[in-house]
């Protein structure tokens, strides 16, 4: 076997467990892995090995727990198209049982009623560009619609039987919480009247206050206490000036707040005491990326850590031993260990001065080694410090990858999220033909052999990088990337027109920036080879938008390669489909150094 395909089975099969659930009154837990290959929900014995709850043909996307631990919902999708279905876990006869199966429509849910009798959800059944919330009746099946909005709706969770908290989406990047009130179908607005992000909202036992995540007067997100009384009046409790505060859940006794803090795109835990105000780091965490913080009991609560040498993994902390005991073992793998690296923190001065930071993945201290740089998607995301396995079988391979959080990506404060908005958009792009000079620079990589790859919003910068800045590039890797403004706000969900357009712009008002701007109307200025991916049931970015500039560029007999999965959407969710994209991917770069 090759020494180059024996370095990428060493980071093969990708095995993690995420998003973990404390089933109420159990005193266990479920969590979601592809440890069979799709998403499917799991949970672990008193060996604490992984038992399947699951076998469904589509793939989890999420999963709850009424309030006895007695009973499971589900949501579905098929292929990759994102629109979840809701299925019912009969425990008893072991079998899942459809209980809002209308596949032409998105659902998403929010949760049990606090008597396990109801669910709650939104869908955009009456209109495609609004997302109305329903109630179902697990006993009656019937289901009832509560509130209609013209927009982006999401049930968060119920507060009371007459209650539920919702989100809406006011643009891609901001939130608005309510309380919707069931009798009425009126609204209580939660927190002040400008937009802003508002997240990771929790209710107290007693439904008379509670506490939420905002950036309303401050550049980064904050930890707030309000009362249901005067939800408008926030009282902050937490701040940091330059980051972010991610999520926080409330102890059992709602004594203890454990919360997590992004800190240059790695998480740090802390426990907040209620009564004192005193704020105690967790030091004992790796370091890499926490989510879904639960509480297990009184006095432990579970979370998700996914470092960049373990792929992802439950783990639990107990506030009176202070200790961290890992609870599922699916990324553990003692042969290849010793394969993985930790990435190094650095930042550049780009174009205008700004500061741009990036983390690089290499080995060894060879000179002229080929580069690629990873662009992540969002465009409101972040580059975080967690297990990657194409990153890091390139690494192996000698190339230096960088992974850089250009301006525009969250995580260091408003103000330079905001940096790339309308148009602005090509001063990230410029912050990338920055680190490539950089990189020769500081980092003795070959400025002959520098490759350029991104996923969804990072394909568009790949693209508009290789026709903006078409001589700096080795190659090119796209993978559901926008090729055309003006086509993908003409083509993509309804439902996503609005908020994406508050980023982007309009055809209205930007119909020439976008004609000068966006990679298609440019694509003859790409000189080197170009490898596309797409789902075929991408409902976020229209296959069509590969598919034009693919003909485009094969009009003109420029070198372009197109691969395309009849079983995925926006994201690879089926491991072989990872597995041969990311050996295509690494055949393809090999195979066009210079």
């Amino acid at each position: 076997m090759p020494e180059k395909t024996m370095k990428f089975i060493e980071y093969y099969p990708l095995k993690s467990a995420y998003n973990p659930r404390v089933v109420p009154t159990k005193n266990t837990f479920t969590f979601i892995s592809k440890l069979n290959g799709m998403p499917q929900v799991w949970t672990v014995n008193q060996e604490k090995e992984p038992e399947l709850l699951t076998a469904v043909e589509g793939n989890i996307l999420s999963h709850f727990h009424s309030s006895t631990g007695e009973q499971t919902i589900v949501g579905v999708d098929y292929n990759g198209n994102e629109k979840q279905q809701i299925y019912f876990i009969n425990k008893e006869e072991q079998q899942m049982e459809p209980l809002v199966d209308a596949p032409e429509y998105f659902h998403y849910i929010g949760g049990w009623s606090k008597d396990g009798t109801k669910i709650t959800f939104s869908s955009n059944r009456r209109n495609l560009g609004y997302f109305d919330v329903y109630v179902f009746d697990i006993v009656t099946k019937e289901m009832t619609e509560i509130f209609q909005f013209d927009g982006n709706c999401i049930p968060l969770q119920w507060i009371d039987q007459e209650n539920i908290l919702i989100s809406l989406e006011e643009t891609n990047f901001d939130r608005s919480l309510y309380i919707l009130h069931l009798k009425t179908k009126s609204l209580t607005k939660i927190g002040k009247e400008n937009i802003r992000r508002y997240a990771s909202i929790q209710i107290t036992n007693d439904c008379k206050s509670g506490y939420v995540l905002t950036d309303s007067d401050a550049d980064t997100l904050t930890l707030n206490w309000f009362s249901l009384d005067a939800p408008d009046k926030l009282v902050k409790l937490v701040h940091w000036e330059k980051w972010d505060i991610e999520e926080f859940a409330l102890s059992v006794h709602e004594e203890l707040i454990a919360l997590t803090v992004n800190e240059n795109a790695r998480s740090k835990l802390y426990l907040y005491d209620i009564a004192s105000k005193e704020l105690t780091e967790i030091p004992e965490v790796s370091n890499g990326v926490i989510s879904s913080i639960s509480w297990l009991n009184q006095t432990e609560f579970i979370f998700a850590l996914n470092t960049p040498k373990l792929p992802g993994d439950i783990w639990k902390y107990s506030v009176s031993s202070k200790q961290l005991e890992r609870q599922t073992f699916l990324g553990e793998s003692v042969e290849r260990k010793d394969a993985w690296i930790e990435p190094e923190h650095y930042t550049f001065s780009s174009f205008d001065n700004i500061e741009i930071p990036y983390f690089t993945y290499e080995k060894g201290t060879l000179k002229n080694k080929p580069a690629l740089i990873y662009v992540h998607g969002g465009p409101e995301s972040q580059y975080k410090t967690e297990a990657l396995p194409l990153i890091q079988s390139l690494a192996s391979q000698g190339y230096l990858v960088a992974a850089p959080n250009i301006r525009g990506s969250k995580g260091y404060g408003r103000k330079f999220t905001e940096l790339d908005d309308v148009e602005k958009r090509l001063d990230p792009v410029r912050d990338l033909a920055c680190l490539a000079g950089h990189l020769v620079q500081t980092h003795q990589v070959d400025v002959k052999n520098i490759f350029i790859m991104g996923h969804s919003y990072g394909g568009l910068m790949t693209l508009s990088a290789l026709t903006h800045f078409p001589d700096i590039w080795a190659g090119g890797v796209d993978f559901v990337g926008i090729s055309d403004f003006t086509t993908f706000l003409t083509n993509t969900g309804a439902w996503r027109r609005r908020i994406r357009e508050s980023e982007y712009g309009t055809i209205a008002n930007n119909a020439n920036f976008f004609k000068e701007f966006s990679p298609l109307n440019r694509s003859d200025k790409i000189k080197v080879p170009l490898l596309i991916f797409h789902g075929e049931n991408d409902t976020r970015v229209p296959i069509s938008e590969s598919e034009q500039l693919v003909a485009s560029m094969k009009s003109r007999g420029q070198e372009v390669e197109y691969v395309t999965f009849d079983n995925e959407g926006h994201f690879i969710e089926n491991l072989d489909n990872q597995t041969a994209m990311d050996l295509r991917i690494i055949e393809f770069l090999n195979r066009n150094i210079k």
